[in-house]
C-alpha cells in the first residue's frame, strides 16, 4: 500500500509556516517559577519552597530539599507560575485557596526550607537502600518493645535521606513512657528519633493500599485532613447501615460518605417532610416517602388510598388542587372513550382448531381427522351399550372376553389395552345385537 503525504502535515514541514522564534529563544522567554510545591514523607505532606536552582522542573520530578525535618527526597507537585512551560502549573493564589478549602490550618503545609538540587542517581539509590532497610528498623523496634514490656503496636518507620532523623509511628490505647526506648533506638541508628502516636485512620493512611471500590484509599491518595464522618450521612444517603459495608480499611465509616453529604442536604431541603398534606393533579394526599436524588415524592391519596409518585415540581397547594368530584368526572369521561378504542372481543376457539393453528395446515387436517375418529368411537360405544341392553341375557362375545381378561389381568396398562380392544369389539357386537333384536 503506497504512503501518500497528507496536506495537513505537509504544511507543518514548510519552514515558512513555522514560528520565527527558535526553541532556545522560546525557552529564554519562559518565566522561571518563583516557588515550587513538593510532596514528601510517608504522610504525604506538602511544602512550598523558593526556586533557587535555576531550573524549571516538570511535574513528578525528584528534588532534594531541606525541610523542617532535614534533607529529604521530594516529588514536584506543581509550579506556582502560569508561564512555567507546564499546563499543570497554577498560581500561588489558587494553591492557597485549595489549601484553605481542604482544611485550612490543619492542612500539612510547610514553607520553612529550601530546594538544594535536582535528585541525582546517587540520591535515588540511597533512597532505595533506605527503603530496603525498613525491615531492620521494624525488627529492632519490636525487640526493644518486648524487652521493656510496653503496650505498643508498631505501624511504620520513616528514615529520611540525610539520616538526621528517624520517625516511628505506633498505636497505643494509653499513654506510655518510652524514654528508655527512644534512647536505645537513637544509639542503634545514630539519629534523632521521633515517636508519633497515630489512630486507626492514620494507620490506614500509612499501610493501606486498595479499598473495596478498587481504587487507592482516599486517605493515602489525596486526603490530608481526615474529618469525622457521622452515621447521619449514611442515613441521609439511604445507604445500608451494615457496619461491614460502610466501614473502610481503618474500621471507621468511609470518608467518601462526606463527598456528597452537602449535595444531599441541599436537595433534601426542597422536599416536603413525611405526613405533610400536599396537592396533586389527582387530588390531595399525604406524603409517605421521598427520593432525594430523583426529587420524587410518594403521595397517598385521600379519597382512594392509592400511592402515586409525583415529581417535586408538579406538587401544588392542597386547597387549590382538583377535588374528588373533578377527578372522578375526568375518570368517567375517560372510561366512556375507552370502549370505543378497545378492540372487539375474540371468539373462543375449539381445542382442535388451536392445535391446527399451531401445527399449520397439515397439522390442522390431522387434528380434524382425529376429532372425527374420536366422535365415531364415542358413538360406537354408545351404540354398544344400547345394543347390550336390548339383547338382554345374551352378552356380546367381546364383553365376555373383556370380563375374562379383566379378571385375569395384572397391571393398569394391560387393563387399559384390553378395555380399548373390548370397546372396539363392542362396536361390532353392539351392532349385531341391535340387529338381532330388531329382527
Amino acid at each position: 500500500m503506497p504512503i501518500l503525504p497528507l496536506p495537513v502535515f505537509e504544511e507543518d514541514v514548510d519552514p515558512a509556516n513555522r514560528d520565527a522564534l527558535t526553541l532556545e529563544e522560546q525557552l529564554a522567554e519562559v518565566e522561571e517559577p518563583k516557588t515550587i510545591a513538593v510532596r514528601f514523607g510517608r504522610m504525604k505532606m506538602v511544602g512550598e519552597y523558593k526556586n533557587a536552582i535555576g531550573v524549571i522542573p516538570g511535574c513528578g520530578s525528584k528534588l532534594v530539599v531541606r525541610t523542617h525535618r532535614g534533607v529529604e527526597l521530594t516529588e514536584v507537585i506543581t509550579t506556582t507560575c502560569e508561564n512555567a512551560g507546564c499546563g499543570k502549573s497554577v498560581t500561588r493564589k489558587e494553591m492557597l485557596g485549595y489549601i484553605e478549602n481542604s482544611g485550612g490550618r490543619e492542612y500539612p503545609f510547610y514553607t520553612r526550607g529550601r530546594i538544594l538540587r535536582v535528585a541525582t542517581t546517587e540520591d535515588l539509590s540511597d533512597q532505595t537502600a533506605l527503603q530496603g532497610d525498613l525491615p531492620r528498623y521494624e525488627q529492632v523496634f519490636r525487640e526493644l518493645v518486648a524487652f521493656y514490656n510496653l503496650d505498643m503496636k508498631f505501624v511504620a518507620a520513616e528514615p529520611i535521606l540525610g539520616g538526621e532523623m528517624v520517625t516511628f509511628y505506633y498505636m497505643a490505647e494509653n499513654r506510655i513512657d518510652f524514654r528508655e526506648l527512644v534512647r536505645d533506638l537513637a544509639a542503634e541508628f545514630t539519629a534523632r528519633v521521633e515517636m508519633r502516636q497515630v489512630g486507626a485512620r492514620d494507620e490506614a493512611r500509612l499501610v493501606a493500599d486498595y479499598e473495596r471500590c478498587g481504587q487507592h484509599c482516599c486517605c493515602k491518595n489525596f486526603l490530608k485532613v481526615l474529618q469525622p464522618v457521622s452515621m447521619r450521612s449514611a442515613k441521609v444517603q439511604k445507604a445500608t447501615l451494615d457496619p461491614l459495608k460502610i466501614s473502610g480499611r481503618c474500621g471507621r465509616l468511609m470518608c467518601c460518605l462526606r463527598y456528597e453529604d452537602q449535595t444531599y442536604k441541599e436537595l433534601k431541603k426542597n422536599l416536603p417532610h413525611r405526613k405533610t398534606r400536599v396537592g396533586t393533579s389527582e387530588g390531595p394526599g399525604i406524603v409517605v416517602d421521598s427520593k432525594i436524588l430523583t426529587q420524587l415524592v410518594l403521595v397517598k391519596l385521600e379519597y382512594d388510598n392509592r400511592e402515586v409518585a409525583i415529581p417535586l415540581e408538579e406538587l401544588i397547594d392542597p386547597d387549590t388542587c382538583p377535588s374528588r368530584k373533578e377527578v372522578e368526572s375526568k375518570r368517567m369521561a375517560a372510561m366512556q372513550v375507552l370502549p370505543e378504542l378497545e378492540p372487539p372481543p375474540k371468539k373462543k376457539r375449539s381445542r382442535s382448531s388451536r392445535k391446527g393453528e399451531k401445527g399449520g395446515e397439515k397439522g390442522g387436517d390431522e387434528s380434524e381427522g382425529k376429532g372425527r375418529k374420536r366422535r365415531r368411537r364415542r358413538r360406537g360405544r354408545k351404540g354398544a351399550e344400547t345394543g347390550t341392553a336390548d339383547a338382554g341375557s345374551k352378552p356380546a362375545p367381546s364383553a365376555q372376553a373383556d370380563g375374562a381378561g379383566s379378571s385375569g389381568g395384572t397391571g393398569r396398562k394391560k387393563r387399559r389395552r384390553r378395555r380399548r380392544r373390548g370397546g372396539r369389539g363392542s362396536e361390532g357386537g353392539g351392532s349385531g345385537a341391535s340387529g338381532k333384536g330388531g329382527s
